[in-house]
């Protein structure tokens, strides 16, 4: 039976709330980084990690600012696109799973959706012995700017089909990365994949992506 845990993480100078779920003989852990507003209670997000948990992968969903940062941010919007302190905390994470007794030696995969996607490629670039694979959903991964050139992880792009402006952006992305990448787009997907059946596809891309390459 899986263990799910309310967690208290200590990141880059701030104190962070996240949610581990270990499976029994977990194969890896898929660490998610959330963007634009949404959290660890993002439906979407959990909707993914429950199927990579059914498929023997622990999951652990952060909040990459704190309840106060949230308040300005609601108002703001300008920490979510701070992608030097959400990769940073990120990263931060990344650090702390590997002092972990039952996770601390698992393979580490980052799922990012929105920012939050750029945040894992640039926590991915910084941790690349750490970092084996990353998935991105709706995500931004041109907001990481130069450090796509240090990305070293296999990484899938998933935007939606009709979400041409998220899409031109993944595709220039793409063809940033020096690391293997593939970009799929979901056939009749907008940018939060609310349509129905969408969801179910990245899900089934992103399991089928961290199982292959997480081992």
């Amino acid at each position: 039976m899986a263990q799910d845990t309310v967690v208290r993480v200590p990141a880059a100078g701030v104190v962070l709330d996240a949610d581990v779920v270990l499976p029994d003989h977990a194969r890896a852990v898929v660490l998610f980084a959330h963007g634009s507003g949404s959290s660890r209670l993002s439906p979407r997000n959990r909707m993914v990690a429950n199927r990579l948990n059914a498929a023997g992968l622990a999951t652990v969903l952060v909040d990459l600012l704190t309840k106060d940062e949230e308040q300005i941010d609601a108002v703001t919007a300008e920490l979510r696109f701070d992608m030097e302190l959400l990769s940073r905390r990120l990263t931060a994470v990344v650090d702390w799973l590997a002092g972990q007794p039952d996770l601390g030696d698992l393979p580490v995969g980052l799922f990012g959706a929105s920012t939050g996607a750029a945040a894992a490629l640039l926590a991915a670039a910084a941790r690349p012995d750490r970092v084996v694979a990353v998935v991105s959903r709706g995500g931004r991964p041109d907001l990481a700017g130069a450090g796509l050139a240090e990305v070293r992880a296999p990484t899938l792009l998933l935007v939606g089909e009709l979400d041409p402006q998220v899409k031109e952006l993944n595709a220039a992305a793409a063809a940033a990365l020096p690391a293997p990448c593939e970009l799929r787009v979901v056939p009749g997907a907008g940018h939060l994949f609310a349509e129905p059946g969408t969801l179910d596809l990245v899900v089934a891309d992103a399991a089928d992506w961290f199982d292959t390459r997480l081992g």
